[in-house]
């Protein structure tokens, strides 16, 4: 009978100090959980789109010496003045 009282001390404190490192472990792992959650910055919405390039429709040449006809022919515009314009819309 007194060999069984060692053995009952043993398993009670085996228990005790296992029981005690698993609360201690739970314990430090909650607090890492909670660091880390801290540490992450919260998440951010993503960047709004770029907006859609505009697709601006090149200029139809013969409309633009079309209208520059017209001033020339109206006297907005000189002769020297249409040429200059003409020679800029063909390149």
């Amino acid at each position: 009978m007194l060999r069984r009282r060692p053995l009952a001390r043993m398993a009670v404190r085996t228990t005790v100090v296992a029981g005690t490192a698993a609360a201690v472990g739970a314990h430090a792992a909650n607090r890492r959980a909670a660091t880390a959650a801290q540490d992450t910055p919260p998440p951010q919405a993503p960047p709004p789109p770029a907006p859609a390039p505009v697709a601006t429709a090149a200029p139809d040449p013969i409309q633009q010496l079309t209208q520059l006809a017209a001033l020339r022919d109206s006297g907005a515009l000189t002769e020297e003045e249409f040429e200059t314009q003409k020679a800029r819309i063909l390149g």
